[in-house]
């Protein structure tokens, strides 16, 4: 059988518990290739993952609206939107400023791709060190995952897709141009999380785009080959990963 978790040494999956077990389990049955330079590093990216499907979790919880961008809101006491986003006060620290979106959700409103951003920036800074995060995203603008080089985000053809990747679910006969598509996470055994839409099977996320088709609509929403996720590789010289 095809080793498809390649790293010097071994891991022991009876160590994993929960989405970290699950999203091992889901990298050994794909057809990609995962290398490592060391256990630490695979362990790293499983806990960046996690992280990332908290945070997903974490955000459907926090109350925050769905809304397009000119009716968009953030906190004002942590930042001043601009033209093309929502950038950080310069007296406010990053990792304070990522931390409210999560606690005081009901002051924020921002439609799905700005939602997946923010889902990765929490999975960051709860996988790396709070003065690594702070000094990476000092200048932090919250629009979406083309802007921040640091922010590292990788986009791949194909439908490889594992638990804390973010694919796309097309609508291309929309009725309003806010439902052209959801962006969502993948949290594993048939769940995804997309702003606006909450936390559905494939299916049930066709299903709803689909019910936001203009009168007469032919074409289904489907789901995008295609998947984005984060650089674990370069963040993973930052980690806080604790020790087993």
């Amino acid at each position: 059988m095809m080793i498809k978790i390649r790293i010097p040494g071994s891991i022991s999956v009876q160590s994993l518990q929960g989405y970290q077990k699950d999203i091992y389990m889901e990298m050994e049955k794909s057809y990609e290739l995962f290398e490592y330079f060391s256990s630490e590093e695979l362990r790293f990216e499983l806990w960046l993952r996690e992280n990332t499907i908290k945070a997903a979790h974490d955000l459907n919880d926090s109350g925050a609206s769905f809304t397009s961008f000119q009716y968009s809101n953030f906190n004002p006491a942590y930042w001043v939107r601009g033209s093309r986003g929502y950038l950080l006060r310069p007296d406010v620290v990053p990792s304070e400023a990522i931390r409210d979106i999560f606690m005081n959700g009901k002051m924020y409103g921002f439609e799905c791709s700005t939602a997946m951003v923010i889902v990765f920036y929490k999975a960051v800074l709860d996988s790396i060190r709070n003065s690594a995060f702070n000094y990476l995203f000092n200048n932090l603008l919250v629009w979406n995952w083309n802007y921040d080089p640091d922010l590292q985000i990788i986009t791949k053809r194909g439908e490889a897709y594992i638990p804390g990747d973010v694919i796309y679910f097309a609508n291309p006969d929309y009725k309003e141009p806010i439902w052209i598509g959801a962006n969502a996470v993948v949290l594993g055994r048939d769940q995804y999380y997309a702003h606006g839409i909450g936390i559905k099977t494939a299916a049930g996320m066709v299903a709803a785009l689909n019910s936001l088709r203009k009168e007469g609509a032919t074409r289904s929403a489907y789901l995008l080959k295609q998947h984005s996720r984060l650089n674990a590789r370069y963040l993973f010289q930052f980690s806080n990963l604790p020790r087993n």
